[in-house]
């Protein structure tokens, strides 16, 4: 049987790869394997159209098995990290599909402590969804309830609150929130600062989740920073668990960027546990040069932000991230979250008295190219010959300061091409010519 869950979940097109059917025999898993009798779970959802036929499935599958399942409706991914693990709840389930368009949707399952499970955790899942049938539900007088929930959300806003209300700035910001769940509390939470925010992007109507707006396209947020004279923009994705920057000439500040932003300011105060920065793979090896010429040292993992926390708690390490804009400040918060990476980057630039693109300079980057291939056979890359070949080739051009990486994505049908090196045009070529070859080779 082919594996469901990828780097983030369980994802595909709503009500064609992922159908309600295994919403409801995850909800039955889940309740089998991580609640038991008496232990309630919380359920979340983004603005998609079909995050509501989901909630329900799962509201279904759970409460079949005698688990009580508390619905706090449309949130933030980092929100619903937040209420499960400072509840009594045994897990949560995200519905939702983060910077996917909106036709895709996924299902993300939280562990008691609002944490990303074991991949161990996860194949267990695995099997009882597949064999979910087989499992015993309860008796008519022992089903779960459905427990409407929404003051759940307020223990989220009020500590994001809280940690606004220690930044006092006089910021001009503008946030697109990519007609997602983070626009439910993005600007009130940043207007607590002190900042004056203007909100893009906030009129959700099911299908217009990450649609020309967003952390994937930050280009429209680009044009109204500059036109509004902001000192500063912030683009979440649909769940509002990553964030792109954007600076006040309009220039986009990318994860990698932002990361060494936050880690300089760290270093230069003593405060980055161990001088340590985690990062994946694919981060810049331009970060890697600038926080190992600051004193500090970079632990790279897979690529997913589940790994990222896995090495920080390995490591003691506070900082770490993604390229994408998943960003884990560990002393206040577990998971990825937008909300609190703007923040942050706005108290850098209050105490520093510097713009993002200053403070961002001083992280200088290596040309970087990255393609996402449409491919059917995408796992199958690594035993194909010519693509070892070309890939050997590559890497022999480039020499000893550049790198090539190629994998397939845990999130879409794609496989994914990055090429780094000094020279920038050399490195469009290969990255050009290598995903043509994949695409060709592996369809």
């Amino acid at each position: 049987m082919p594996r469901l869950f990828g780097t983030d979940g369980i994802r595909g097109i709503a009500n064609v790869d992922l159908k309600p059917t295994h919403a409801y025999a995850l909800g039955r898993a889940t309740a089998h394997r991580l609640a038991g009798v008496g232990r309630p779970i919380v359920v979340g959802q983004d603005t998609r159209r079909s995050g509501d036929m989901f909630a329900a499935a799962i509201v279904a599958g759970a409460t079949s098995m005698g688990v009580d399942v508390h619905l706090v409706g449309v949130v933030p991914t980092p929100a619903l990290s937040y209420i499960t693990g400072a509840g009594e709840f045994a897990a949560g389930i995200m519905v939702s599909a983060s910077h996917n368009p909106a036709p895709d949707n996924g299902l993300k399952v939280l562990d008691q402590h609002g944490l990303k499970l074991a991949e161990n955790v996860e194949d267990e899942l695995e099997q009882l969804i597949w064999n979910s049938d087989q499992l015993t539900g309860a008796s008519a007088d022992a089903l779960g309830l459905s427990i409407p929930d929404r003051d759940l959300f307020d223990l989220y806003v009020n500590h994001r609150l809280s940690l606004a209300a220690a930044i006092s700035t006089r910021l001009h910001v503008v946030i697109d929130c990519a007609n997602g769940s983070g626009g439910l509390a993005a600007g009130r939470i940043l207007r607590a600062t002190g900042a004056d925010v203007d909100v893009l992007f906030d009129d959700p109507d099911g299908n217009n989740i990450n649609d020309g707006c967003g952390a994937t396209s930050p280009g429209a947020l680009a044009k109204e920073v500059v036109a509004r004279g902001a000192d500063v923009g912030f683009a979440l994705d649909g769940d509002a668990d990553r964030l792109i920057a954007v600076d006040a000439s309009g220039q986009v500040v990318d994860g990698d960027a932002v990361l060494g932003v936050l880690a300089l300011d760290r270093l230069a105060r003593k405060s980055l546990p161990h001088g340590a920065l985690v990062v994946s793979i694919l981060s810049n090896g331009g970060l890697q040069k600038t926080v190992e010429a600051a004193g500090g040292q970079i632990i790279r993992t897979p690529v997913g932000d589940k790994y990222i926390l896995e090495g920080m708690l390995v490591s003691g390490a506070g900082l770490g991230g993604e390229k994408s804009g998943h960003v884990i400040i560990l002393e206040h918060t577990s998971s990825g979250d937008g909300i609190v990476t703007a923040l942050e980057i706005m108290a850098v630039m209050t105490r520093a008295g510097r713009s993002l693109a200053d403070l961002a300079a001083a992280v200088p980057m290596l040309p970087q190219q990255q393609r996402a291939v449409p491919a059917r056979h995408r796992d199958q890359w690594e035993g194909d010959p010519a693509i070892r070949k070309a890939i050997a080739a590559a890497e022999a051009r480039l020499g000893s300061a550049g790198r090539v990486l190629v994998r397939p994505s845990g999130t879409e049908p794609v496989i994914r091409v990055m090429v780094e090196g000094p020279d920038g045009d050399l490195v469009a070529e290969l990255a050009d010519e290598l995903a043509a070859l994949t695409g060709e080779r592996l369809n």
